[in-house]
């Protein structure tokens, strides 16, 4: 029986390998996994080696901090990677993590074929990664066309199989019965791990303080995961502010979102739900000012969000650090609401860009067909 391991290392990975595995095991019955994964292939009847959020550390400090943590883990993932001897090692994100199993297993048995989804970004910082990565990699998986050039450059295989928040699906008619009341909706997303909610959720509530004082008439609906809503939730109680509220079902959240008129979005990949959408946006992002300098003096990029970089100029303003406040949040959001011919604009932009990012049929879909043309 042929074998397949997937190795990803938070749970944004998880569950994008699991969308990509799930059309592997439609299109063959007779293949036997394992994982290093979480509760989305778990729900796809495969098996982890262990809890993924034993690895899950995202910013510099973090992975500084646990850096010997690290190195065991990946010692072990590696030697139950080769106990396991799968025909493939299919790696997702988290690349400080996954390559480096993925580099030990190629130096251990070279028979194993590594493929990588979603590449690093070596063109923001590190693009001499290539030429190390292409001695262990037998494939990666690129989110955008204009990544090719660096890949191609040192002759690494790579397919650009398009993004998959961009996919196209069937979104069927959701009941949201106690929205249907509420106008002038403002979506809002926090984020997804704690220290981006601590840092975003005082100046998002006087940022909603101030609108209030301008204006009553907006509803402002923030955007949480099943597993932070509380935290959430926890600030906004304190405050006693009417036209808040809290929500965490993901079908809800997109019926909700489709029905906003603006949104004021982390960094991130979700800011590409948002532009789906069709929604007119801001971005802001605020993080301690150790990991922000590192970012500012690693990274080579001018601007935080992908639709920005892709068009090298600020589509969607970015509101960064010292200019993520209540102050300068409250005075985009009222500039963009007054101006609808700028909404038009940043909307148009938007879906030009889009169409370079899609893929012909699914992210996943084609991105399966690579996994499978690497077994016989």
């Amino acid at each position: 029986m042929k074998k397949i391991f997937i190795l990803t290392g938070e749970p944004s990975g998880d569950k994008l390998a699991s969308e990509v595995i799930s059309q592997v095991k439609k299109k063959r019955s007779d293949l036997d996994f394992l994982s290093v994964g979480g509760a989305n292939l778990q729900k796809l009847g495969i098996n982890t080696i262990y809890d993924q959020k034993d690895i899950t550390y995202i910013a510099f400090t973090d992975v500084i901090f646990n850096f010997f943590k690290i190195k065991r883990k990946i010692k072990d993932t590696v030697n139950e990677v080769l106990r396991f001897n799968p025909d493939i090692l299919f790696s997702v994100d988290s690349p400080d993590f996954t390559l480096r199993v993925s580099k030990q297993v190629k130096a251990k048995n070279s028979k194993i074929k590594t493929i990588h989804f979603i590449a690093p970004k070596v063109w923001a910082w590190r693009e001499g990664r290539v030429k190390k990565m292409k001695k262990f990699l037998d494939h990666i998986l690129l989110l955008f066309q204009f990544e090719k050039k660096y890949f191609d450059k040192e002759k690494l295989i790579n397919s650009f199989v398009g993004h998959p928040l961009l996919d196209k699906n069937i979104t069927r008619n959701v009941k949201i019965d106690q929205f249907l009341d509420k106008k002038n909706i403002i979506s809002i997303f926090p984020g997804s791990r704690d220290t981006e909610i601590k840092h975003h959720m005082p100046i998002l509530i006087n940022f909603v303080e101030k609108m209030n004082i301008k204006n009553t008439n907006y509803n402002f609906i923030f955007h949480a995961t099943d597993k932070n809503k509380e935290f959430i939730s926890s600030y906004i109680l304190n405050e006693k502010i009417r036209n808040i509220e809290v929500i965490n079902d993901e079908k809800i959240k997109t019926a909700v979102l489709k029905k906003s008129i603006f949104a004021v979005v982390k960094s991130g990949t979700v800011s590409l739900e948002v532009c789906k959408m069709n929604v007119p946006s801001i971005i802001i992002y605020k993080i301690n000012f150790i990991n922000f300098y590192l970012a500012k003096f690693l990274l080579n990029i001018k601007y935080a969000n992908m639709i920005n970089i892709i068009n090298n100029k600020e589509v969607i303003p970015e509101l960064i650090q010292s200019e993520c406040n209540a102050d300068e949040i409250f005075k985009s959001v009222c500039y963009f609401l007054k101006k609808p011919d700028l909404i038009a604009k940043q909307k148009d932009e938007i879906k030009k860009t889009l169409k370079t990012l899609t893929s012909p049929s699914s992210s996943s879909e084609e991105a399966s067909n690579i996994i499978l043309s690497y077994i016989s």
